[in-house]
């Protein structure tokens, strides 16, 4: 019996919704569009999943994405879509992506802009969301290409060891989570 190819479950074309400094949606680009050059402020979101033992998922992004391809980053990134909340496109998403679900707790949101090379930018105002793992997570091989469990003190090590492996939001979320809202993270990070 042969074996189904891995779900597509996002491309350039897919529509963004483009948002002002508060966040207001004012339109929609093509993903591609939101990552040419500098980038056009979207609304994205970013998950971080933790295991009852409190080590937090990574993900290694796909060999075949154009910003990042082989970077390690958290749980899950993505965007919603066009009549869709964060926590109907984040559950939406972890589904695609890693086969799981999670109840989910947003924390902040934050605004910022990362060039990659000269193929283009993210420029986002992301909502970040913590949650516990339920179930062993399977990666959709057409985004991700590994995943792993890191504790919260080797994660910090990582980024101190080999900054330039990591997604640039993702050691900006991690910062912030720690920096402003150690209370909340260390629910998710102490074991049990």
């Amino acid at each position: 019996m042969q074996e189904s190819s891995p779900k597509i479950v996002s491309s350039e074309d897919e529509c963004l919704i483009v948002v002002d400094a508060d966040d207001n949606a004012s339109g929609f680009l093509s993903k591609a569009e939101c990552h040419d050059g500098d980038g056009v402020l979207h609304r994205a979101f970013s998950v971080f999943l933790f295991n009852r033992h409190g080590e937090l998922l990574l993900q290694q992004r796909a060999a075949s994405k154009r910003l990042w391809p082989l970077y390690w980053s958290n749980s899950c990134c993505s965007h919603p879509r066009q009549g869709e909340s964060i926590e109907e496109a984040a559950g939406r998403r972890l589904h695609d992506e890693l086969n799981v679900n999670a109840a989910l707790e947003f924390v902040y949101k934050f605004t910022y802009q990362a060039a990659f090379r000269d193929l283009g930018s993210e420029h986002e105002l992301c909502h970040v969301l913590l949650g516990v793992l339920d179930g062993e997570a399977r990666a959709n091989e057409t985004e991700i290409a590994a995943v792993r469990y890191v504790s919260a003190d080797e994660l910090v090590r990582q980024f101190d060891e080999a900054p330039d492996e990591f997604t640039p939001w993702f050691k900006q979320e991690w910062q912030q989570l720690t920096d402003e809202f150690a209370v909340t993270l260390a629910r998710y990070t102490s074991p049990g």
